[in-house]
């Protein structure tokens, strides 16, 4: 499958916008996987899925290394949570391909108002940091990478955004260290999900390694911008981000319905 060349215009430019709200907050897949959904055959939603983390991969890879270079990620808790997140999207990715997401969208619904609430009433939340013991890093890292690697996996959208307030709920970052963290994570999920989609044949190669220029553009920006702005900025797009994907499910529970 190629689509029109307007079509691919319009994908690369999605996929830069993407790459900013993704390096921001995370939910960047709420803008770049509906787009592809639209390109891609609608009996082959997995083509869709599989280009969305090609894309991804390289745009979380670069605003990693952008926040790594000012703001440095906690690897203490972003390596051992990259490595149960790998394998809980490798999961999520198999799911997937015999699954549709509609499955698993009430119980995400619910979690996103609950987290939506959260940040919007506790107006000091994540502009601070505080320490917590090391047994809650891990168990954090290895049991919330888990669960979060597999939503990435088998849904997509707004998994930047839960390892954000995962990270500042239970292990006490800042928004702005969790943004840097939940990065290196995010590779690990993307990874793991690239390699089965790719495996399945799930890849538009050409096309996703078109976005992937852009979405690394973006996400470049993004990890700037964050940085530059502080944990309050994060703060506000990430209700943002939450609060407009709380909208786009609940939209497709109801259709569905």
């Amino acid at each position: 499958m190629t689509p029109e060349w307007y079509v691919i215009v319009l994908l690369c430019a999605v996929a830069a916008a993407a790459g900013w709200v993704d390096a921001v907050s995370g939910g960047g897949g709420l803008l770049q996987l509906p787009a592809l959904l639209l390109a891609a055959p609608a009996d082959k939603p997995a083509l869709a899925l599989g280009t969305n983390k090609l894309s991804s991969i390289f745009g979380t890879s670069a605003a990693a290394i952008t926040y790594g270079r000012i703001e440095l990620p906690r690897l203490r808790t972003a390596l051992p949570m990259a490595a149960a997140a790998f394998g809980g999207a490798a999961l999520g990715s198999l799911m997937a391909i015999r699954l549709p997401p509609a499955v698993y969208r009430p119980a995400i619904l619910v979690a996103l108002v609950l987290v939506w609430l959260f940040i919007a009433f506790r107006r000091d939340f994540g502009l601070t940091s505080r320490e917590v013991s090391r047994r809650r890093h891990w168990v954090t890292a290895v049991v919330g990478g888990m669960a979060i690697g597999f939503y990435d996996g088998a849904v997509g959208p707004g998994t930047g955004s839960f390892l954000i307030v995962l990270l500042v709920a239970a292990v006490g970052y800042t928004f702005l260290q969790a943004s840097a963290t939940a990065k290196i994570v995010n590779v690990g999920t993307n990874a793991a999900s690239l390699i089965v989609f790719g495996i399945s044949g799930s890849v538009l190669w050409g096309l996703g390694l078109l976005m992937a220029a852009c979405n690394v553009t973006g996400a470049i920006i993004g990890a700037r911008t964050a940085i530059a702005r502080g944990s309050g900025f994060v703060r506000v797009v990430l209700l943002i981000v939450t609060g407009v994907l709380i909208a786009v499910l609940a939209w497709q529970t109801v259709v569905e319905f």
